[in-house]
């Protein structure tokens, strides 16, 4: 399992199954049965996938009497959030600037001989 948080979150994350978990335990804490309920998979694989979200920090388990429930860390997704932003700004200041140079360019007119992607001369 990879070192840094962030790349243990994408590398839990990496898996449909795991993926689903999340997506389940963002409407509520649930109990490993009931987890391992909508799978063709045992208790046990379903717990080998917990294991990997617990790694992760994504999921916490505690123990509640009879239950023990699991529990959707949500402050993992601000890690992740603010590492997609990060690079979301970055290719939308790129794209602004690709505007700002198409917007400068002398206007051409439209034709193949004109068109800049065949490499045809001007």
């Amino acid at each position: 399992m990879p070192a840094d948080p962030l790349s243990r979150v994408f590398s839990a994350l990496a898996d449909p199954t795991r993926r689903d978990m999340v997506a389940r335990l963002a409407s509520g804490d649930a109990s490993v049965g009931e987890l391992a309920r909508p799978y063709d998979m045992s208790v046990q694989a379903v717990s080998k996938h917990l294991r990997v979200l617990e790694d992760s920090g994504l999921v916490t388990r505690t123990t509640d009497a009879r239950r023990a429930p699991v529990h959707l860390e949500a402050e993992v997704f601000d890690l992740m959030t603010k590492w997609i932003e990060r690079y979301r700004r970055e290719a939308e200041d790129r794209y602004r600037r690709l505007d700002d140079v198409l917007r400068d360019l002398p206007d051409r007119p439209v034709g193949p001989e004109n068109d800049l992607t065949t490499g045809a001369a001007p």
